[in-house]
């Protein structure tokens, strides 16, 4: 199925039905009162959260989406009915935004979510609403309201607890392959994933019984978050995530420097959103079954102790170090979950921030 994660569409809420003017017409009651009936409400537009939905892909057809309009009210104190409501399923992390005013409307986070988008008009009184001691046969009504009208974006942004990026063809498909049940395509070209995937990982041992969702995010590169290879629209998927995964490796192209990657990265996500660069951190090498990578593993591994930051190394392809990543994840998750706050070596140490104590 084709991954759509952004799309435009017009919501319209149902109008109001109007109020009747009416009077009673019975036989042997020469001076019947008034009997009109208010009008129906309108029906609302409302987003409701499906956790078997995993893009927009049907919503980008439809521009228009208008729920039911109330009934207008008739005589003999018949109230009219009130409009149907206009329910739309869409992916859990579905964010909705006024495209007028540029402000969110709101965002759908749990599977029977519902989020109301454009409330349905109320409907007008009728003439017997009116009626007054002095007034006993008032010849007024009051007209439905009109319901609202907006053109909104809808975004997904993908929901986990761990987000992996990095640059492309760096192995991230081929790890949440590994732990996970997600099936991405991998391939030794750049740029294979195109779109985020999302995998549950199940973990034993001492975190037994626990389990997180990790997202492969597209690679990024130089440039990202201005928009460079489609940057905004994959950053954007690692706004709800608790814990990233710096993965690095070496790559085929001399001017590469893993070191220079991974700042490179950094500063892409600060550039973004300052608030993701604060988020709690793991950096690893990956493809360490390859001999050039563990020939450079200890010098690389040397380079960041020196930046505060503790090197992982691991193997997707063979499942070396697989187990202690995601053990170590699990236990980050868990306090994050709880409300904790991550531990010290969690905590992303950029060099600028990095002080020697001075010497006595």
């Amino acid at each position: 199925m084709k991954f759509v994660d952004e799309c435009e569409i017009k919501v319209v809420a149902g109008n109001g039905g109007n109020g009747a003017i009416a009077f009673r017409r019975e036989k042997f009651v020469p001076f019947g009162g008034p009997s009109g009936g208010n009008g129906g409400a309108g029906g609302d537009v409302i987003l409701i959260g499906d956790g078997g939905l995993s893009t927009l892909l049907d919503l980008t057809y439809a521009h228009k989406l208008e729920a039911e309009r109330g009934e207008h009210g008739q005589g003999k104190d018949c109230f009219g009915k009130a409009g149907e409501d206009l329910i739309v399923r869409v992916p859990i992390g579905t964010r909705a935004i006024d495209l007028a005013t540029n402000e969110p409307v709101g965002e759908v986070l749990e599977h029977g979510q519902k989020l109301v988008v454009a409330r349905g008009g109320a409907g007008g009184r009728g003439n017997m609403n009116f009626a007054t001691p002095f007034d006993r046969a008032p010849r007024r009504a009051e007209p439905g309201m009109p319901g609202e009208q907006r053109k909104l974006r809808l975004e997904l942004v993908v929901l986990a607890d761990v987000g992996l990026l990095g640059f492309p063809n760096v192995g991230k498909s081929t790890l949440i392959r590994s732990v996970s049940r997600a099936r991405p395509k991998v391939a030794d070209y750049p740029f294979t994933t195109l779109h985020p995937h999302l995998g549950i990982v199940s973990v034993g041992g001492m975190h037994d019984g626990t389990s997180f969702a990790m997202a492969d995010i597209p690679g990024l590169i130089p440039g990202a978050s201005d928009g460079a290879g489609l940057g905004i629209r994959f950053l954007k998927h690692l706004e709800r995530t608790r814990v990233l995964v710096h993965l690095i490796t070496l790559d085929p192209d001399p001017e590469r420097d893993p070191f220079a990657d991974y700042k490179a990265l950094r500063k892409e996500l600060e550039s973004f959103d300052p608030g993701l660069a604060q988020r709690p951190e793991i950096v690893a090498v990956s493809k360490c079954d390859l001999p050039d990578v563990q020939e450079a593993f200890p010098k690389l591994r040397t380079k960041f102790r020196r930046k505060g930051i503790e090197l992982r190394q691991l193997s997707a392809a063979t499942g070396e170090g697989c187990k202690d990543l995601v053990e170590e994840l699990a236990g980050m998750v868990q306090r994050l979950r709880a409300g904790l706050p991550p531990e010290p070596d969690d905590t992303p140490r950029a060099a600028a921030r990095t002080k020697k104590k001075p010497r006595a």
